[in-house]
């Protein structure tokens, strides 16, 4: 009787942008941040019970650029001052190739677009309300 095992095949986990790429994509998604996406959602601290962007920033997780928002509270009985919650994602697939994918209220990240380049993905993300932080 033959046994069975288990043998990793690999998958689009393993493909990462090399470190001259990365910077251009990070200086790119940094750009988008800066000249968009923080005028339009991040507004001027206020004093109010209930939850407030006060910062828009990205950071890589593996081969994946996510862009997160900073949430702050200035209720007494909330139970963290501040918070992050993601809301878009940029999953390197190849050579200025992306997935890019929103960040559901359930956790998870759905998947819309793909195989799009870097160009395509920020401007998507710029124009459609699916990849917006608030």
């Amino acid at each position: 009787m033959a046994r069975g095992y288990w043998l990793y095949v690999g998958g689009r986990a393993g493909n990462k942008p090399q470190s001259g790429e990365k910077l251009a994509i990070t200086a790119a998604c940094e750009k988008l941040i800066r000249e968009v996406l923080k005028p339009r959602f991040v507004t001027k601290p206020r004093n109010t019970k209930f939850n407030y962007p006060v910062d828009i920033f990205g950071k890589w997780h593996g081969n994946k650029y996510r862009f997160l928002t900073r949430f702050r509270c200035d209720d007494p009985q909330s139970y963290e001052p501040e918070f992050e919650a993601p809301f878009a994602r940029l999953e390197y697939v190849w050579r200025d190739h992306f997935d890019l994918s929103y960040h559901r209220h359930t956790g998870e990240w759905f998947p819309i677009f793909q195989r799009v380049s870097l160009k395509e993905a920020l401007k998507l993300i710029e124009e459609d309300s699916h990849f917006w932080p608030c």
